[in-house]
């Protein structure tokens, strides 16, 4: 089962309609949200015919309202969309499709605010919590910002 899922979700990302960019941003050297947190949401976001569009043969039901991302109802959770490796280079393989609680998710101070979601799942994983600064242009903090004259 788990190698038929990994096929769909390379045609998925094959496709096109899955692709992130790559840049520098602090998500993208992170992941930890997508192995720390239960993805459940509403089966309509998974019925192409209700307008959803989360790849159903990713999700199993959780119950008669709710379907949930597959390895993310474990004791120790990591979602099957979860490309990379945590903490260094990790991304969503079906970000344009992902549910809409994936979408509520708030990285720390990038709209400069803490996040007491991923603020929680960065711990539980080792790894530091984000600051404003992570979120300074050009999402690279090696490089120096431009400065004025």
């Amino acid at each position: 089962m788990a190698g038929l899922l990994r096929s769909r979700l390379r045609r998925l990302r094959a496709s096109g309609c899955a692709m992130v960019s790559l840049m520098k941003h602090p998500c993208l050297r992170c992941g930890v949200c997508c192995a720390f947190f239960r993805v459940s949401f509403h089966w309509s976001e998974a019925d192409a015919s209700l307008g959803g569009c989360v790849p159903p043969e990713l999700t199993e039901k959780l119950d008669p309202h709710r379907l949930v991302m597959l390895g993310t109802d474990e004791a120790q959770p990591r979602c099957v969309a979860l490309q990379g490796t945590l903490g260094v280079a990790a991304h969503c393989g079906i970000y344009a499709r992902r549910p809409s609680v994936c979408r509520e998710v708030q990285p720390s101070w990038e709209f400069g605010t803490s996040s007491p979601q991923c603020d929680k799942a960065r711990l539980a994983h080792g790894l530091a919590l984000l600051t404003p600064q992570d979120w300074l242009e050009p999402f690279d903090t090696d490089t120096p910002l431009p400065q004025i004259a």
